[in-house]
């Protein structure tokens, strides 16, 4: 097992310093639904595509300043959080319906189970994207390890190009 951070290139010119197991694998399974049950922080850029598919009104709310998919009460036992809540687009059938009817998902939603952060280089170069695994992320989703498809391998499907646009691409923002 290689734990060494490591810097990836994820897309032509844009590096992220890797700190997580380089072995470690990730396949989204069925009926697990986890990272579903917390509210979904929208970049400016995914709420203008969410408003091109669905009605902002109806799904989504802001929490401090910021721009969020709405958690809601569902009326089931199933694909929910202790509390009953989950994603606006959680539907009860277990599938997203934003990444079933439109092909799509918010960045934070791609990210999932990665956790990005911005750490200022030490010489004085340009921040740099950090990328680990979500500490809650290693107790609840099962997905981990749980496949051949390495992660490291595939950090194109995890990490869209607009984090390197965001000042400030953390993920670890919950509603």
């Amino acid at each position: 097992m290689s734990t060494e951070a490591r810097r990836v290139e994820v897309y032509p010119g844009k590096e992220v310093v890797v700190d997580f197991d380089t072995d470690l694998t990730f396949e989204c399974v069925e009926e697990c639904t986890w990272c579903c049950q917390h509210g979904v922080l929208l970049y400016e850029k995914d709420l203008l595509e969410l408003a091109a598919r669905e009605s902002l009104a109806e799904s989504t709310t802001q929490f401090r300043g910021q721009d969020f998919v709405r958690r809601e009460e569902k009326d089931r036992a199933e694909h929910v959080a202790e509390d009953g809540g989950a994603c606006f687009f959680l539907r009860e059938d277990g599938l997203c319906a934003l990444h079933d009817e439109h092909d799509w998902k918010p960045a934070r939603c791609s990210v999932f189970p990665l956790h990005v952060t911005v750490e200022e280089a030490t010489d004085g170069e340009d921040p740099e994207l950090h990328v680990s695994i979500r500490e809650e992320a290693e107790e609840h989703c099962e997905g981990l390890n749980v496949s051949e498809r390495r992660v490291v391998d595939h950090l194109d499907a995890f990490l869209p190009e607009l984090l390197w646009e965001l000042d400030d691409p953390e993920t670890y923002r919950e509603l």
